[in-house]
């Protein structure tokens, strides 16, 4: 996977969730998922968000699952991942009491990759590197 000078992008599970749905949101996360000279990252933890959201919602989480592979490389979590994401959450909990791991992972993730995180989620709205969907 090329990353060096490519305009990185990490997708969290709003964003899928908004592409999924065909909202206008989701039409700006369409726009960055068909514009080839983008590198398209989905952490791993994403995927456990998604497939309760399908469960929710009805919808078959296998043919979801099948898009996101087929439009982003999935990233596994490290130890590194983990441990960062345990400093950020406590470092963001000082301002939003409600910040969880999940979040804290997909941060760390970011700043593993130095990419951008596109999100809808409000714990991201003034995250540095983040494109909030608004």
């Amino acid at each position: 996977m090329k990353i060096s000078g490519d305009l990185v992008y990490l997708i969290d599970t709003y964003a899928w969730v908004e592409y999924f749905i065909g909202s206008d949101k989701g039409k700006i996360v369409r726009e960055i998922l068909e514009d080839e000279k983008n590198v398209i990252l989905t952490p791993e933890c994403v995927l456990a968000e998604l497939k309760g959201w399908a469960i929710r919602e009805n919808i078959d989480f296998e043919e979801l699952y099948q898009i996101v592979r087929k439009l982003s490389d999935i990233q596994c979590l490290t130890t590194n991942d983990w441990l960062d994401a345990a400093s950020i959450r406590t470092e963001m909990r000082k301002n939003m009491k409600d910040f969880g791991m999940i979040d804290a992972l997909i941060v760390a993730q970011q700043k593993r990759f130095n990419c951008k995180v596109i999100s809808g989620d409000p714990h991201f709205e003034h995250i540095k590197n983040a494109m909030f969907l608004s």
